[in-house]
C-alpha cells in the first residue's frame, strides 16, 4: 500500500497560509467586480484555481469569507481613523481628513485591483466590498462618539452618519470612474457639503448614546 506524502510541518503551515490568501484574494476581487449578492462560492472558487475541497477547508460560505474580509478591512482602517480623531480637536477637521483617508482606501484597492489584472481585460469595480463595508462602520462608530463627547453639532446621530457615509460611497464610486482618479477633489467637494449642511440641521435635544459593541 503506497504511503502519503508528508509535508514538513513548516512547509505545510506556509501552504495553508496561501491557500488562505489566495482564496481571500478572489473573493476581493469577485466582490468588487460582481457585487456581494450576485456572487457565488463558485465564482470565487473558479477564481482561485483551487479544488472546492480546499475551500471549504478554510471558509463554509461566502458569508464567512466576507466577515474576514472585512475584519481585515477595519484592522488597517481602524487605527488610521484613531490617528486622525487625535490630531483634530475641530469637527470639520476630523470629517476632512476622515474622507480623505477613505478616498485614499478607495483608490488604493481599485489599484491595487488593476495591477493584479492583464492590461487588455476592462476591469469594473464597485464600491462595495468587505473592507469598504468596514471602513464605513468604523467611520460610523467616530461619528457617534464624536458628537456624544460634544465635539460635533448635536444633530441626530445616525442620520448624520449615514448621510456621511452615503455621500462618501456615491462620491467615491464617481471618483474611481474619473482619470486620473481626484481624491483632493472628492475630500473637498464631500467636506463642503456635509459641514454647509450640517448648518441647517435641526439639533437634536440630547447627546445621543454609543451602544456597547
Amino acid at each position: 500500500m503506497p504511503q502519503l506524502a508528508i509535508l514538513p510541518v513548516g512547509k505545510r503551515a506556509k501552504t495553508k497560509v496561501q491557500n488562505r490568501t489566495a482564496i481571500l484574494d478572489a473573493a476581493r476581487e469577485v466582490f468588487g467586480e460582481m457585487g456581494y449578492e450576485p456572487c457565488t462560492v463558485r465564482d470565487i472558487i473558479r477564481r482561485t484555481g483551487l479544488a472546492a475541497g480546499t475551500f471549504y477547508n478554510y471558509f463554509k460560505s461566502k458569508e464567512e469569507v466576507f466577515a474576514a474580509l472585512a475584519d481585515d478591512g477595519a484592522r488597517r482602517f481602524g487605527p488610521i481613523l484613531k490617528a486622525i480623531r487625535s490630531q483634530h480637536a475641530d469637527f470639520g477637521g476630523f470629517v476632512r481628513q476622515a474622507l480623505q483617508a477613505y478616498f485614499t482606501f478607495l483608490a488604493d484597492e481599485h489599484s491595487s485591483w488593476a495591477a493584479r489584472r492583464p492590461p487588455e481585460e476592462h476591469l469594473h469595480v464597485q464600491g462595495q466590498t468587505p473592507e469598504m463595508e468596514a471602513v464605513f462602520n468604523e467611520v460610523r462608530e467616530a461619528i457617534v462618539e464624536e458628537i456624544a463627547r460634544g465635539g460635533a453639532p448635536a444633530a441626530d446621530a445616525d442620520y448624520l452618519a449615514a448621510a456621511c457615509i452615503a455621500i462618501a460611497r456615491e462620491v467615491g464610486d464617481q471618483m474611481l470612474n474619473r482619470r486620473p482618479v481626484d481624491v483632493e477633489g472628492a475630500t473637498a467637494f464631500s467636506t463642503a457639503l456635509i459641514m454647509s449642511g450640517l448648518k441647517g440641521l435641526p439639533q437634536a435635544q440630547s447627546k445621543p448614546e454609543i451602544e456597547p459593541r
